[in-house]
C-alpha cells in the first residue's frame, strides 16, 4: 500500500511542469507549456499547395530576368546558334564594364538618382500634408475636393504633357534638375494611400493627444506619421520606382547627353551596339539592380502600407 502511494506521488510530481493532466491525480499545472496540437492534414496540404503555387509564380517571374542575365553574359551570335539555352555561351565576363563605360552610365545614373530622390522626398512631404488635412482638418467641401484630387489619377501624363513641356522651355529649365522634377512634386496616389493609413488611427488617441496640448503639427510628426510609417515607406518606394523608370518626360526636357537620365542612356547604348546586343542587355541589368535592392529591403513595408486602412474608407 505504501509502495503504491509512493508510486502515485512520483507520477504526479513528474507531471508537474509539463502542463498535462495526471491520470491518477487529475491535476493540471497551468504554468507548464500547453500541449502541441497537430494541424489537420487538410490544412497542411492546403498550406503546401499555396507554397507550391507561389514558388511556381516566382519562377515564372524570375525566369525572364535569369534569361536576360544569360543573354548579357553570352556572345550574341554564339548564343543564337546554340538556341538561346539557359546558360551562358562563350561568356563575355567584361560585358558589364563595357556597358557601364561605353554608355556613360555613371553620369546617367547620377541624374536618375538625383531626379528620383527629389521627387520621392517632395511627394512624401506633400502627400503627408494633404492626407493629414483631408483626415484631421475641417474645411468646406472637403469630400468634394478629395474626390476631385483623386480623380486626377485617371488623367494620363499625355494630357498635360504639351503644356508642361512648353512651360519648362519658357522658364529656361531645359537640361536642369528642376525641369525634370517640376511636374511630379505631388502625387494623388500617395495622398490616397496615406489618407487610408491616417483613417486607421483611433479617435481616442487623437483626442488624448489634443488634451495633452498637442497641436496639429506636433500630432502629425510625433504620432500620425510614425503610426503610418509602413504607408509612408510604400509611398516613397512607389514614387522612387516610377521616377526611376521614366523615359518620355526626361527625353523631352533634356537635350545634352551629359544631362540625360539612365533610361535614355540605355536606349542610346542599345542603338550604338546593334551587333552586340548583349551590351544593351547588360546595361539594362545594371539599371535594374537598384530596383531589386529596394524591393527586397522594403517588401514588408510595401505589403503593410498598401493594405493599411483597407477596411475603413
Amino acid at each position: 500500500m505504501t509502495d503504491a502511494a509512493s508510486t502515485d506521488a512520483t507520477t504526479d510530481a513528474a507531471t508537474v511542469g509539463t502542463g498535462f493532466t495526471s491520470a491518477r491525480s487529475g491535476v493540471i499545472d497551468p504554468s507548464g507549456p500547453a500541449p502541441v496540437v497537430a494541424a489537420p492534414a487538410g490544412a497542411q496540404l492546403k498550406k503546401l499547395g499555396w507554397y507550391l503555387f507561389l514558388t511556381l509564380l516566382a519562377l515564372v517571374i524570375l525566369y525572364p530576368l535569369y534569361m536576360s542575365l544569360m543573354r548579357a553574359l553570352s556572345d550574341p551570335a554564339a548564343y543564337a546558334r546554340a538556341g538561346n539555352p539557359p546558360w551562358p555561351v562563350e561568356a563575355e565576363w567584361d560585358v558589364f564594364s563595357r556597358a557601364w563605360n561605353g554608355g556613360n552610365l555613371s553620369a546617367a545614373t547620377f541624374w536618375s538618382f538625383a531626379m528620383s530622390a527629389v521627387i520621392t522626398v517632395t511627394q512624401v512631404i506633400t502627400a503627408v500634408l494633404a492626407a493629414y488635412a483631408f483626415v484631421f482638418l475641417r474645411f468646406p467641401f472637403k469630400k468634394l475636393l478629395f474626390v476631385l484630387f483623386v480623380a486626377t489619377l485617371m488623367l494620363p501624363l499625355e494630357v498635360t504633357f504639351v503644356a508642361n513641356s512648353l512651360t519648362i522651355r519658357q522658364w529656361g529649365w531645359i537640361d536642369t534638375l528642376q525641369g525634370l522634377v517640376a511636374p511630379f512634386l505631388a502625387s494623388a496616389l500617395g495622398t490616397f494611400l496615406l489618407r487610408q493609413g491616417f483613417l486607421g488611427i483611433p479617435n481616442e488617441l487623437r483626442e488624448a493627444a489634443f488634451l495633452d496640448g498637442y497641436g496639429h503639427f506636433r500630432f502629425m510628426t510625433r504620432i500620425a506619421v510614425p503610426l503610418a510609417a509602413p504607408v509612408v515607406a510604400s509611398v516613397g518606394l512607389l514614387a522612387f520606382l516610377s521616377s526611376w523608370n521614366q523615359y518620355l518626360w526626361p527625353r523631352v526636357v533634356t537635350e545634352q547627353e551629359s544631362h540625360q537620365t539612365l533610361q535614355i542612356a540605355l536606349k542610346r547604348l542599345a542603338a550604338q551596339n546593334i551587333q552586340q546586343l548583349n551590351v544593351g542587355v547588360a546595361g539594362a541589368v545594371l539599371a535594374a539592380l537598384p530596383i531589386f535592392a529596394l524591393l527586397i529591403v522594403f517588401q514588408r513595408a510595401i505589403v503593410r502600407g498598401l493594405t493599411a486602412g483597407a477596411v475603413k474608407g
